[in-house]
């Protein structure tokens, strides 16, 4: 067990043992924000002490009283109103390495209580480009989705694809009126977007290019593709088709994977029940003609999402599952969406990464379901991980400068061009073949980080210059750290199989060498800090501190023409730090590669 476990675990004992009817899961402990306090920290004793209405002071002594991590730590201090500092021996420091270093681990560990989580993100409609907006969801959904399995977690993918809707009487009409082969055979995405957007300009009362008889006919082949008819069936499938194509592709790219891809139309059939049940159990009520979800008055009214405050007073905010005209809505298909995963996969856990603008939905959709299902309440957590925008050097979303949505596949593509350019201006003796595939992961490495370093609910602004600068916190600078350590090898001709030799007693001399493995052992509490709060930004930060402490310590202390014993520690701190930094990075869903 690592030492940070070990810890962690006889402090929880001995918190039980003062307290035993205290809940101690929340017992932890984590990176000291001040090296010169110690390794390690907890709070946690303050929380119990109030909670129990104690001295935090006088419980954090009893605690410390009944703890022995003598085999791991020095003296336990105890630090103002409660704080327990504890500060590793260099000997357990340097096993923890050496026991890495023969690959038993490394710095962290799998979950002791692997749980079942649903991950749905990404979500791009049919018929329509992925655009810049897909990126954020897309990428953020697959970070958490490779941390949670890492972590041993059962992690189930599901890509709820919007397929359905009013859109396709719109798209039915332009596909038998006026589309253009050539151009669907060219870029099938291009043709049904150009041939959505004239049918929906006349279908659109407010605007002068409205046409009745369009209008007419849109209403009438949506009825008819609701209604099964084969011929608009036929047609549907095949939009379907197309723009799984550019799906996969973009996909295919960001090294993206899915379980399931369940658009939908997969839950059409099951609306009915959904609304029919939720009427029945008095959770749904008529209003003017539409079936609405309204408070039942059991939150304080700034906690219930189906209120809101107008004019100084609590007015009725409904959630809308049926429509007037007898259609449904997304709150219905996310009901029918939950009710499905739980009985497919029965997850304790679903999560949703989506953007900001839809924290109202989810509010309402999770309350809903709650009294839906109250005895499912307590055991399924359900979860919205909301993010901001991607900002210009204007400040307002970003744009193409014709002021459309910058499409995702252009915006891969540019990414390539300039890091193609920029490993071509750093290494142009190498063959173009591998300038290009080295441009490949730079490029796309550095728009996944740029999404992913800033907290994922603030707006960030996107800049090419910044996210492919070789310093600063980007991924083009980790990249390049884990590139040099590797060089490091090349040089020296040292095979891998030299670094983790049992017989290497690793003893810290350096305070970099101290600084860099106190920085390695930490990599599993960020892990598990980044898994608990969905924030891969967490990653990042650890990792750009890592290159940063790696960069200290081979600036100060040399490798390769160290004397023998101190060469032998280094290269294990260099082929630690480089596996470090790869695992990370592939949490991230970014690649690395040997010579930059």
């Amino acid at each position: 067990m690592l030492p940070h476990k070990e810890i962690e675990l006889r402090l929880q004992q001995a918190a039980h043992a003062v307290l035993p009817a205290a809940d101690v899961a929340s017992v932890l402990v984590r990176p000291c924000p001040d090296p010169k306090f110690g390794d390690y920290q907890s709070a946690a004793i303050m929380s119990l002490a109030k909670a129990h209405k104690l001295n935090p002071r006088q419980l954090a002594t009893e605690v410390v009283a009944r703890l022995d991590v003598s085999s791991w730590c020095e003296k336990v201090e105890i630090a103002g109103a409660g704080f327990l500092n504890f500060r590793l021996r260099p000997d357990v420091l340097g096993a923890a390495l050496e026991s890495a270093a023969r690959g038993e681990h490394l710095f962290f560990a799998k979950a002791s209580q692997p749980r079942t989580v649903v991950v749905d993100f990404s979500s791009p409609n049919v018929a329509k480009p992925m655009h810049v907006g897909h990126i954020r969801s897309t990428i953020l959904g697959d970070s958490l989705t490779r941390l949670l399995r890492l972590l041993g977690h059962r992690v189930v993918t599901d890509n709820h694809i919007g397929d359905w809707g009013t859109q396709f009487g719109m798209l039915l009409v332009g596909w038998k009126t006026m589309l253009d082969r050539a151009a669907l055979e060219r870029d099938a995405i291009a043709e049904l977007e150009r041939i959505y957007r004239a049918i929906n300009a006349q279908c659109d009362a407010n605007q002068p290019t409205y046409n009745a008889a369009t209008h007419g006919a849109a209403r009438a082949e949506l009825v008819k593709l609701q209604q099964g008819d084969p011929e608009n069936l036929a047609l549907w499938r095949e939009m379907i088709r197309l723009s799984q194509i550019q799906f996969d592709t973009i996909y295919g790219r960001l090294g993206v994977k899915f379980d399931h891809a369940l658009g939908e139309s997969f839950y059409n059939p099951r609306l009915p029940d959904i609304v029919a049940q939720l009427m029945a159990q008095s959770i749904a009520r008529e209003s003017e003609g539409a079936k609405c979800v309204f408070s039942d008055g059991t939150l304080p009214p700034k906690e219930d999402p189906f209120l809101i405050q107008r004019d100084g007073e609590w007015q009725p905010n409904p959630q809308l599952i049926q429509k007037r005209d007898g259609g449904y809505n997304y709150a219905t298909t996310d009901l029918a969406t939950i009710a499905h995963r739980l009985a497919t996969w029965q997850p304790s856990e679903i999560v949703y990464v989506t953007d900001g603008r839809q924290q109202l939905h989810f509010q309402q959709l999770f309350a809903t379901f709650r009294r839906w299902h109250p005895e499912l309440a307590g055991r399924v957590k359900l979860a919205h991980v909301w993010f901001g925008s991607i900002l210009g050097d204007d400040g307002k979303p970003l744009k193409t400068r014709t002021g459309e949505n910058v499409k995702l596949a252009d915006l891969l593509d540019e990414a390539e061009a300039r890091a193609f350019q920029v490993v071509s201006e750093k290494n142009s003796a190498l063959p173009e073949a591998e300038r290009r595939a080295i441009a490949r992961v730079i490029g796309l490495g550095a728009v996944k980080y740029a999404d992913l370093l800033p907290n994922r609910q603030s707006d960030y602004v996107f800049n090419w210059d910044k996210i492919l600068a070789l310093n600063g916190n980007t991924a083009p600078y980790l990249q390049y750290a884990y590139a040099r350590i590797q060089s490091i090898f090349r040089k020296g001709e040292i095979p891998k199989s030299e670094v983790g030799d049992p017989a290497v007693a690793i003893r810290l001399a350096a305070p970099e060498e101290i600084a860099l493995a106190r920085h390695l052992l930490n990599f599993g509490l960020a892990l598990e800090a980044a898994a608990e709060e969905y924030r891969p930004n967490f990653i990042c930060t650890y990792l750009f501190e890592l290159a940063s402490h790696f960069s200290r310590f081979f600036e100060n202390c040399p490798v390769l023409k160290a004397e023998a014993a101190d060469r032998a520690r280094r290269l294990v701190l260099c082929e630690l730090t480089a596996r470090v930094l790869a695992q990370g990075l592939e949490i991230l869903g970014i690649e690395t590669v040997p010579n930059m």
